[in-house]
């Protein structure tokens, strides 16, 4: 076993498994807990007994999360719970639940993968947005409070995975785009004027971890 012990969430697919990756690249031994390897997210009991499987911990990458968008008049209730739920409650818990192991670990690092959407806004996202908006400030906090843990957000843009894809798809069903013509759309809101790679984020988050400060927001754009 590696001497580093790193807990990714959604570590199995997109930015999460690129950051997995990533991670073992640095010989760390990464767990995942995502819906695929059969952890539920949204159970405060289920979280604490994944937690209580670790004999150490020295990372936690909060990646998980889900974006869907409407308009106000048409998001719903369920929507906005299901957003807080994943995007901002399981980090809470998980920071929570992980907190005496990342206190004892030699330089615990927490890094909570946000988005540019939780730092302004934008139309049709007001769940998505509100939600990353709460990790931000969750990250804030922890920032502020945690002496012996450094604590960090990622903040990209639209980034090439399967949730923009799904943004895609949305763009194509209600105009007249094609999918490459709505990609373009999309990838046009960065100021790079493309899609960010899973590894770009990948790259922020190993530089997040070396750093020996807390508190910074990477914005990758």
């Amino acid at each position: 076993m590696s001497e580093l012990v790193a807990l990714v969430t959604g570590g199995d697919t997109g930015i999460g498994l690129a950051i997995a990756e990533a991670l073992r690249g640095r010989d760390i031994d990464v767990r995942s807990a995502s819906r695929r390897s059969g952890f539920d997210l949204t159970d405060a009991d289920s979280m604490a007994r994944l937690v209580d499987g670790f004999e150490r911990l020295d990372i936690l990458v909060n990646n998980a999360g889900i974006a869907e968008s409407a308009p106000l008049s048409r998001t719903t209730d369920e929507a906005w719970a299901r957003h807080f739920a994943i995007n901002v409650t399981a980090p809470f818990r998980l920071c929570r639940a992980a907190l005496p192991l990342l206190r004892a670990a030699p330089h615990g690092r927490i890094v909570n993968v946000a988005s540019t959407a939780g730092l302004e806004g934008a139309p049709y996202i007001a769940a998505y947005a509100a939600s990353k908006h709460a990790l931000i400030g969750l990250t804030r906090v922890l920032a502020a409070e945690l002496k012996n843990v450094s604590v960090h957000a990622v903040c990209p843009g639209f980034v090439d995975t399967k949730l923009t894809k799904r943004s895609v798809d949305n763009i194509v069903a209600v105009s007249d785009m094609d999918e490459e013509q709505a990609r373009e759309v999309l990838a046009s809101q960065n100021e790079s004027g493309r899609l960010i790679t899973p590894d770009e984020v990948a790259a922020a988050v190993l530089e997040l971890i070396d750093d020996s400060g807390t508190g910074r927001e990477y914005v990758l754009r």
